[in-house]
Protein backbone atom coordinates (compact mmCIF):
# COMPACT_ATOMS: atom_id res chain seq x y z
CA UNK A 1 0.00 0.00 0.00
CA UNK A 2 3.15 2.41 0.27
CA UNK A 3 3.10 3.55 -3.55
CA UNK A 4 -0.93 3.10 -3.46
CA UNK A 5 -1.26 6.68 -2.03
CA UNK A 6 2.07 8.39 -4.26
CA UNK A 7 0.63 7.13 -7.12
CA UNK A 8 -3.34 8.85 -6.38
CA UNK A 9 -1.31 12.35 -5.62
CA UNK A 10 0.72 12.10 -8.72
CA UNK A 11 -2.69 11.09 -10.65
CA UNK A 12 -4.85 14.04 -9.18
CA UNK A 13 -2.14 16.84 -9.92
CA UNK A 14 -2.22 15.36 -13.05
CA UNK A 15 -5.39 15.66 -13.81
CA UNK A 16 -5.28 19.20 -12.41
CA UNK A 17 -2.67 20.20 -14.56
CA UNK A 18 -4.98 18.50 -17.43
CA UNK A 19 -7.56 20.69 -16.48
CA UNK A 20 -5.89 23.85 -15.72
CA UNK A 21 -4.87 23.65 -19.70
CA UNK A 22 -8.21 23.10 -20.76
CA UNK A 23 -9.63 25.80 -18.51
CA UNK A 24 -6.95 28.24 -20.58
CA UNK A 25 -7.77 27.04 -23.87
CA UNK A 26 -11.78 26.04 -23.57
CA UNK A 27 -13.06 28.19 -20.49
CA UNK A 28 -13.03 27.75 -16.70
CA UNK A 29 -16.40 25.71 -16.68
CA UNK A 30 -15.04 23.13 -19.19
CA UNK A 31 -11.75 23.13 -17.09
CA UNK A 32 -14.10 21.87 -13.84
CA UNK A 33 -16.02 19.35 -16.03
CA UNK A 34 -12.85 17.84 -17.01
CA UNK A 35 -11.21 17.79 -13.49
CA UNK A 36 -14.27 16.27 -12.22
CA UNK A 37 -14.86 13.63 -14.75
CA UNK A 38 -11.67 12.54 -14.55
CA UNK A 39 -11.64 12.73 -10.61
CA UNK A 40 -14.52 10.53 -10.78
CA UNK A 41 -13.28 8.10 -12.78
CA UNK A 42 -10.03 7.41 -10.61
CA UNK A 43 -12.38 7.33 -7.62
CA UNK A 44 -14.33 4.43 -9.33
CA UNK A 45 -11.17 2.77 -10.71
CA UNK A 46 -9.98 2.61 -6.95
CA UNK A 47 -13.67 1.73 -5.39
CA UNK A 48 -13.63 -1.40 -7.99
CA UNK A 49 -10.35 -2.41 -6.68
CA UNK A 50 -11.27 -1.77 -3.21
CA UNK A 51 -14.52 -4.18 -3.91
CA UNK A 52 -12.73 -6.56 -5.69
CA UNK A 53 -9.71 -6.99 -2.70
CA UNK A 54 -12.57 -7.47 -0.17
CA UNK A 55 -14.10 -10.24 -1.98
CA UNK A 56 -11.06 -12.06 -1.72
CA UNK A 57 -10.26 -11.29 1.76
CA UNK A 58 -13.86 -12.47 2.84
CA UNK A 59 -13.12 -15.69 1.16
CA UNK A 60 -9.69 -16.06 0.76
CA UNK A 61 -8.52 -19.07 -2.20
CA UNK A 62 -4.31 -19.76 -2.37
CA UNK A 63 -3.71 -18.92 -5.80
CA UNK A 64 -6.53 -16.61 -7.01
CA UNK A 65 -5.56 -13.36 -5.70
CA UNK A 66 -7.12 -10.63 -7.75
CA UNK A 67 -5.06 -8.79 -10.47
CA UNK A 68 -5.24 -4.81 -10.41
CA UNK A 69 -4.01 -2.03 -13.09
CA UNK A 70 -2.56 0.87 -12.16
CA UNK A 71 -0.98 1.52 -8.81
CA UNK A 72 -3.26 -1.41 -7.75
CA UNK A 73 -0.62 -3.78 -9.53
CA UNK A 74 1.89 -3.36 -6.99
CA UNK A 75 -0.63 -3.69 -4.25
CA UNK A 76 -1.99 -7.12 -5.21
CA UNK A 77 1.38 -8.58 -5.70
CA UNK A 78 2.67 -7.72 -2.68
CA UNK A 79 -0.38 -9.60 -1.27
CA UNK A 80 0.14 -12.17 -3.64
CA UNK A 81 3.91 -12.59 -2.21
CA UNK A 82 2.63 -12.75 0.98
CA UNK A 83 0.21 -15.45 0.21
CA UNK A 84 2.48 -17.44 -1.04
CA UNK A 85 5.30 -16.82 1.68
CA UNK A 86 2.20 -17.75 3.93
CA UNK A 87 1.32 -20.86 2.01
CA UNK A 88 5.11 -22.31 2.29
CA UNK A 89 4.98 -21.93 5.95
CA UNK A 90 1.78 -23.51 6.40
CA UNK A 91 3.33 -26.02 4.20
CA UNK A 92 6.44 -26.47 6.43
CA UNK A 93 3.98 -26.30 9.75
CA UNK A 94 2.10 -29.54 7.90
CA UNK A 95 5.44 -31.14 7.36
CA UNK A 96 6.38 -30.93 10.82
CA UNK A 97 2.99 -31.81 12.32
CA UNK A 98 3.08 -34.78 10.44
CA UNK A 99 6.80 -35.65 11.19
CA UNK A 100 5.58 -35.18 14.61
CA UNK A 101 2.92 -37.58 14.02
CA UNK A 102 4.89 -39.96 12.60
CA UNK A 103 7.47 -40.08 15.07
CA UNK A 104 4.61 -40.26 17.95
CA UNK A 105 3.07 -43.84 16.06
CA UNK A 106 6.67 -45.19 15.79
CA UNK A 107 7.26 -44.94 19.53
CA UNK A 108 7.27 -48.24 21.19
CA UNK A 109 5.33 -46.49 24.12
CA UNK A 110 1.75 -44.72 24.03
CA UNK A 111 1.55 -41.25 24.00
CA UNK A 112 -1.66 -39.18 24.54
CA UNK A 113 -2.19 -35.44 24.28
CA UNK A 114 -4.60 -33.83 26.93
CA UNK A 115 -5.96 -30.25 26.36
CA UNK A 116 -8.25 -28.73 28.71
CA UNK A 117 -10.39 -30.72 31.29
CA UNK A 118 -8.08 -33.61 30.47
CA UNK A 119 -9.74 -33.93 27.06
CA UNK A 120 -8.17 -36.32 24.22
CA UNK A 121 -6.72 -34.50 21.40
CA UNK A 122 -4.38 -36.76 19.71
CA UNK A 123 -3.04 -40.44 21.00
CA UNK A 124 -0.60 -43.04 18.89
CA UNK A 125 -1.61 -46.44 17.82
CA UNK A 126 -0.02 -47.38 21.08
CA UNK A 127 -2.07 -45.60 23.72
CA UNK A 128 -5.57 -46.86 21.32
CA UNK A 129 -3.96 -50.39 21.89
CA UNK A 130 -3.04 -49.51 25.50
CA UNK A 131 -6.56 -47.85 26.82
CA UNK A 132 -8.92 -49.44 24.29
CA UNK A 133 -9.32 -45.96 22.62
CA UNK A 134 -10.03 -45.21 19.38
CA UNK A 135 -8.61 -41.66 18.33
CA UNK A 136 -11.39 -41.01 15.33
CA UNK A 137 -14.33 -41.22 18.11
CA UNK A 138 -12.88 -40.96 21.15
CA UNK A 139 -11.16 -37.11 20.43
CA UNK A 140 -12.66 -34.55 22.45
CA UNK A 141 -13.74 -36.83 24.95
CA UNK A 142 -11.82 -36.76 28.51
CA UNK A 143 -9.83 -39.30 29.40
CA UNK A 144 -11.39 -40.44 32.85
CA UNK A 145 -14.40 -40.94 31.00
CA UNK A 146 -12.49 -43.70 28.64
CA UNK A 147 -10.11 -44.93 31.12
CA UNK A 148 -12.19 -45.88 34.48
CA UNK A 149 -10.51 -47.95 36.73
CA UNK A 150 -10.80 -46.15 39.95
CA UNK A 151 -6.79 -45.56 40.43
CA UNK A 152 -6.30 -43.56 37.58
CA UNK A 153 -8.94 -41.61 37.68
CA UNK A 154 -7.96 -40.87 41.17
CA UNK A 155 -4.41 -39.62 39.75
CA UNK A 156 -5.61 -37.81 37.13
CA UNK A 157 -7.65 -35.77 39.57
CA UNK A 158 -5.30 -35.48 42.40
CA UNK A 159 -2.69 -33.65 40.33
CA UNK A 160 0.34 -34.80 41.50
CA UNK A 161 2.10 -36.47 38.82
CA UNK A 162 5.42 -37.01 40.09
CA UNK A 163 5.30 -40.29 39.67
CA UNK A 164 3.77 -42.95 37.34
CA UNK A 165 0.41 -45.22 38.16
CA UNK A 166 0.74 -48.68 37.45
CA UNK A 167 -2.80 -50.09 35.70
CA UNK A 168 -4.53 -53.26 34.33
CA UNK A 169 -5.08 -52.60 30.71
CA UNK A 170 -8.82 -52.25 29.67
CA UNK A 171 -8.04 -54.58 27.06
CA UNK A 172 -7.12 -57.49 29.73
CA UNK A 173 -4.90 -60.31 28.98
CA UNK A 174 -2.67 -59.43 32.21
CA UNK A 175 -1.21 -56.52 30.62
CA UNK A 176 0.70 -54.05 33.08
CA UNK A 177 0.81 -50.65 32.15
CA UNK A 178 3.09 -47.78 33.50
CA UNK A 179 0.97 -44.46 33.18
CA UNK A 180 2.65 -40.80 33.94
CA UNK A 181 1.34 -37.42 33.31
CA UNK A 182 3.45 -34.72 32.45
CA UNK A 183 2.03 -31.12 31.95
CA UNK A 184 3.76 -28.65 29.32
CA UNK A 185 2.11 -25.33 28.24
CA UNK A 186 -0.56 -24.01 29.80
CA UNK A 187 -2.68 -26.61 29.82
CA UNK A 188 -2.03 -29.74 28.08
CA UNK A 189 -0.66 -32.59 29.27
CA UNK A 190 1.23 -35.84 27.72
CA UNK A 191 -0.26 -38.83 28.66
CA UNK A 192 2.69 -41.15 28.52
CA UNK A 193 2.20 -45.28 29.10
CA UNK A 194 4.48 -48.22 28.66
CA UNK A 195 3.81 -51.94 29.40
CA UNK A 196 5.69 -53.37 32.30
CA UNK A 197 4.19 -56.75 32.09
CA UNK A 198 7.19 -58.29 30.99
CA UNK A 199 9.12 -56.21 33.77
CA UNK A 200 6.39 -57.21 36.67
CA UNK A 201 7.12 -61.06 35.14
CA UNK A 202 10.98 -60.98 35.93
CA UNK A 203 10.58 -59.21 39.06
CA UNK A 204 8.12 -61.62 39.98
CA UNK A 205 10.03 -64.16 39.07
CA UNK A 206 13.70 -62.94 40.61
CA UNK A 207 11.24 -63.00 44.07
CA UNK A 208 10.21 -66.03 43.23
CA UNK A 209 13.82 -67.58 42.41
CA UNK A 210 15.06 -65.91 45.68
CA UNK A 211 12.80 -67.70 48.00
CA UNK A 212 12.76 -71.00 45.77
CA UNK A 213 16.90 -70.88 46.37
CA UNK A 214 16.50 -70.47 49.96
CA UNK A 215 13.67 -72.64 50.70
CA UNK A 216 15.29 -75.61 47.91
CA UNK A 217 18.73 -75.26 50.15
CA UNK A 218 17.15 -74.74 53.68
CA UNK A 219 15.45 -78.03 53.76
CA UNK A 220 18.70 -80.24 53.22
CA UNK A 221 20.67 -78.27 55.29
CA UNK A 222 18.39 -78.38 58.01
CA UNK A 223 17.92 -82.02 57.80
CA UNK A 224 22.48 -82.11 57.88
CA UNK A 225 22.00 -79.51 60.99
CA UNK A 226 20.07 -82.23 63.02
CA UNK A 227 22.19 -85.04 62.37
CA UNK A 228 25.04 -83.72 63.11
CA UNK A 229 23.69 -82.01 66.54
CA UNK A 230 22.27 -85.97 66.56
CA UNK A 231 25.73 -87.36 66.18
CA UNK A 232 27.22 -85.24 68.63
CA UNK A 233 24.65 -85.01 71.44
CA UNK A 234 24.45 -88.82 71.52
CA UNK A 235 26.22 -92.11 71.31
CA UNK A 236 25.26 -93.96 68.76
CA UNK A 237 25.57 -97.49 67.51
CA UNK A 238 27.88 -98.14 64.65
CA UNK A 239 24.66 -98.88 62.26
CA UNK A 240 22.28 -95.90 63.29
CA UNK A 241 25.51 -94.10 62.91
CA UNK A 242 26.27 -95.56 59.55
CA UNK A 243 22.07 -94.55 58.54
CA UNK A 244 22.90 -90.99 60.02
CA UNK A 245 25.69 -90.74 57.79
CA UNK A 246 24.02 -92.23 54.33
CA UNK A 247 20.92 -89.89 54.72
CA UNK A 248 23.47 -86.53 55.10
CA UNK A 249 25.33 -87.59 51.77
CA UNK A 250 22.03 -87.61 50.19
CA UNK A 251 21.59 -84.73 51.41
CA UNK A 252 25.16 -83.09 50.30
CA UNK A 253 24.52 -84.89 47.21
CA UNK A 254 20.84 -83.21 46.83
CA UNK A 255 22.60 -79.68 47.72
CA UNK A 256 25.70 -79.87 44.90
CA UNK A 257 22.70 -80.93 42.00
CA UNK A 258 20.94 -77.92 42.95
CA UNK A 259 24.01 -75.91 42.66
CA UNK A 260 25.67 -77.73 40.06
CA UNK A 261 22.25 -76.76 38.25
CA UNK A 262 22.28 -73.17 39.26
CA UNK A 263 26.20 -73.02 37.88
CA UNK A 264 24.57 -74.48 34.31
CA UNK A 265 21.96 -71.93 34.47
CA UNK A 266 24.32 -69.28 34.78
CA UNK A 267 26.95 -70.47 32.10
CA UNK A 268 23.72 -71.11 29.74
CA UNK A 269 22.76 -67.14 30.09
CA UNK A 270 25.80 -65.48 30.04
CA UNK A 271 27.67 -67.36 27.25
CA UNK A 272 27.47 -66.26 23.31
CA UNK A 273 25.08 -68.28 21.01
CA UNK A 274 26.92 -71.98 19.94
CA UNK A 275 28.25 -71.41 16.12
CA UNK A 276 27.00 -73.41 13.24
CA UNK A 277 30.65 -75.38 12.59
CA UNK A 278 30.42 -77.84 15.53
CA UNK A 279 28.71 -80.98 14.36
CA UNK A 280 26.57 -83.06 17.10
CA UNK A 281 26.68 -86.78 15.71
CA UNK A 282 23.11 -87.48 16.96
CA UNK A 283 23.10 -91.53 16.32
CA UNK A 284 25.91 -91.96 18.78
CA UNK A 285 24.04 -89.85 20.96
CA UNK A 286 20.63 -91.43 21.17
CA UNK A 287 22.27 -94.49 22.40
CA UNK A 288 24.04 -93.58 24.71
CA UNK A 289 20.86 -91.57 25.92
CA UNK A 290 18.82 -94.73 25.37
CA UNK A 291 21.78 -96.65 27.65
CA UNK A 292 21.27 -93.58 30.29
CA UNK A 293 17.58 -94.29 30.42
CA UNK A 294 18.11 -98.08 30.67
CA UNK A 295 20.34 -97.54 33.70
CA UNK A 296 18.31 -94.87 35.42
CA UNK A 297 14.83 -96.86 35.38
CA UNK A 298 16.17 -100.29 36.39
CA UNK A 299 14.63 -101.96 34.77
CA UNK A 300 11.23 -100.82 35.90
CA UNK A 301 10.41 -99.54 32.63
CA UNK A 302 10.09 -100.20 28.79
CA UNK A 303 12.38 -97.74 27.17
CA UNK A 304 11.76 -97.51 23.41
CA UNK A 305 14.33 -95.58 21.21
CA UNK A 306 12.30 -94.31 17.65
CA UNK A 307 15.39 -92.94 15.57
CA UNK A 308 15.50 -92.18 12.08
CA UNK A 309 19.20 -92.04 10.32
CA UNK A 310 20.77 -89.23 8.24
CA UNK A 311 20.73 -86.21 9.77
CA UNK A 312 22.87 -84.58 12.73
CA UNK A 313 22.46 -81.12 14.30
CA UNK A 314 25.13 -78.18 14.46
CA UNK A 315 25.48 -77.15 17.99
CA UNK A 316 27.29 -77.87 21.09
CA UNK A 317 27.10 -81.90 21.84
CA UNK A 318 27.73 -81.14 26.00
CA UNK A 319 24.56 -78.96 25.59
CA UNK A 320 22.35 -80.90 23.20
CA UNK A 321 22.94 -83.95 25.16
CA UNK A 322 22.02 -82.24 28.55
CA UNK A 323 18.53 -81.20 27.43
CA UNK A 324 17.95 -84.61 25.71
CA UNK A 325 18.77 -86.52 28.97
CA UNK A 326 16.96 -84.45 31.11
CA UNK A 327 13.68 -84.57 29.21
CA UNK A 328 14.08 -88.07 29.24
CA UNK A 329 15.00 -88.30 33.01
CA UNK A 330 12.22 -86.42 33.78
CA UNK A 331 10.13 -88.89 32.05
CA UNK A 332 11.48 -92.11 33.88
CA UNK A 333 11.10 -90.37 37.19
CA UNK A 334 7.33 -89.37 36.90
CA UNK A 335 6.60 -92.82 35.28
CA UNK A 336 5.18 -95.29 37.39
CA UNK A 337 6.99 -98.82 37.17
CA UNK A 338 5.79 -100.83 34.27
CA UNK A 339 5.51 -97.64 32.18
CA UNK A 340 6.77 -96.92 28.56
CA UNK A 341 9.16 -94.09 27.95
CA UNK A 342 9.54 -93.87 24.04
CA UNK A 343 12.43 -91.40 22.97
CA UNK A 344 11.94 -90.49 18.93
CA UNK A 345 14.26 -88.53 16.55
CA UNK A 346 12.61 -87.50 13.25
CA UNK A 347 14.80 -85.07 11.07
CA UNK A 348 14.87 -83.37 7.32
CA UNK A 349 16.79 -80.60 5.78
CA UNK A 350 14.14 -78.45 6.94
CA UNK A 351 13.45 -79.22 10.09
CA UNK A 352 14.12 -81.74 12.86
CA UNK A 353 12.76 -82.76 16.33
CA UNK A 354 13.82 -84.64 19.71
CA UNK A 355 10.49 -86.10 21.09
CA UNK A 356 10.01 -87.71 24.56
CA UNK A 357 7.08 -89.40 25.66
CA UNK A 358 5.71 -90.89 28.78
CA UNK A 359 2.75 -93.03 29.96
CA UNK A 360 3.32 -91.45 33.50
CA UNK A 361 1.43 -89.22 35.60
CA UNK A 362 0.62 -86.69 33.40
CA UNK A 363 0.45 -82.83 33.99
CA UNK A 364 -2.62 -80.61 34.31
CA UNK A 365 -3.25 -77.53 31.67
CA UNK A 366 -2.64 -75.16 33.94
CA UNK A 367 0.50 -76.08 34.76
CA UNK A 368 1.82 -75.82 31.62
CA UNK A 369 2.90 -72.75 30.62
CA UNK A 370 5.05 -72.18 33.84
CA UNK A 371 6.59 -75.71 33.58
CA UNK A 372 10.49 -74.29 32.17
CA UNK A 373 10.24 -71.42 35.10
CA UNK A 374 13.38 -72.26 37.92
CA UNK A 375 11.81 -74.18 40.46
CA UNK A 376 8.42 -74.60 39.58
CA UNK A 377 6.96 -77.74 40.69
CA UNK A 378 3.91 -79.39 40.06
CA UNK A 379 3.78 -81.34 43.00
CA UNK A 380 6.51 -80.33 45.36
CA UNK A 381 6.72 -82.81 47.44
CA UNK A 382 6.98 -85.43 44.68
CA UNK A 383 9.41 -83.80 42.54
CA UNK A 384 11.82 -84.28 45.92
CA UNK A 385 10.76 -87.53 46.53
CA UNK A 386 11.82 -88.33 42.18
CA UNK A 387 15.25 -86.37 43.33
CA UNK A 388 14.58 -83.66 41.04
CA UNK A 389 16.30 -80.07 41.74
CA UNK A 390 13.22 -78.04 39.81
CA UNK A 391 15.81 -76.62 37.48
CA UNK A 392 15.69 -79.72 34.63
CA UNK A 393 13.37 -77.82 32.40
CA UNK A 394 14.63 -73.97 33.16
CA UNK A 395 18.10 -75.76 31.99
CA UNK A 396 16.30 -77.43 28.77
CA UNK A 397 14.29 -73.98 27.58
CA UNK A 398 17.98 -72.06 27.86
CA UNK A 399 19.96 -74.88 25.61
CA UNK A 400 17.34 -75.24 23.17
CA UNK A 401 16.88 -71.18 22.91
CA UNK A 402 20.57 -70.93 22.49
CA UNK A 403 20.59 -73.26 19.41
CA UNK A 404 17.23 -71.37 17.81
CA UNK A 405 14.87 -74.39 18.96
CA UNK A 406 11.76 -74.69 20.70
CA UNK A 407 9.92 -76.55 23.64
CA UNK A 408 6.55 -78.37 22.69
CA UNK A 409 4.68 -79.60 25.66
CA UNK A 410 1.39 -82.09 25.73
CA UNK A 411 0.20 -83.91 28.87
CA UNK A 412 -2.81 -85.30 30.43
CA UNK A 413 -3.33 -86.00 33.39
CA UNK A 414 -3.31 -89.88 34.19
CA UNK A 415 -2.09 -90.80 30.70
CA UNK A 416 1.07 -89.47 30.36
CA UNK A 417 3.17 -86.25 28.45
CA UNK A 418 5.04 -85.59 24.91
CA UNK A 419 7.89 -83.34 25.06
CA UNK A 420 9.25 -82.44 22.10
CA UNK A 421 12.40 -79.75 20.73
CA UNK A 422 11.75 -78.27 17.38
CA UNK A 423 15.03 -77.55 15.40
CA UNK A 424 15.06 -75.22 12.51
CA UNK A 425 16.64 -76.16 9.42
CA UNK A 426 19.52 -73.95 9.78
CA UNK A 427 20.85 -76.32 12.67
CA UNK A 428 20.28 -79.92 10.48
CA UNK A 429 22.79 -81.14 8.71
CA UNK A 430 23.15 -84.24 6.58
CA UNK A 431 25.15 -87.04 9.15
CA UNK A 432 28.51 -88.38 7.58
CA UNK A 433 29.47 -92.14 7.72
CA UNK A 434 30.87 -93.56 11.02
CA UNK A 435 34.51 -93.71 10.95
Amino acid sequence: MDHLLPRTLIAVALIAIAALLISAGFGTTAGWVAFSGCTVLLLLHHIGHVERLMRWLRSPTPGRVPVGSGAWDHVFAMLHRYERQQTRQHQQLARTLARFRQAGRAHPDGVVILGADHRIEWCNDTAEAHFDLNLESDAGQPVTNLVRQPEFVAYVEAGDYAHPVELRSPRGAGMILSAQIIPYGDEQKLLLSRDITRLEKLETMRRDFVANVSHELRTPLTVLSGFLETIKELQLDPQRSRDYLDLMTEQSARMQRIVEDLLTLSTLESAPDPSFDERVRIAPLLERLRAEAEGLSGGRHKIVLDAEAGFDLLGLENEIASAFGNLMSNAIRYTPAGGEVRLTWRASANAAEFAVQDTGIGIAPEHIPRLTERFYRVDRGRSRETGGTGLGLAIVKHILTRHQATLDIKSEPGKGSLFTAHFSGRRVVPAVAAN
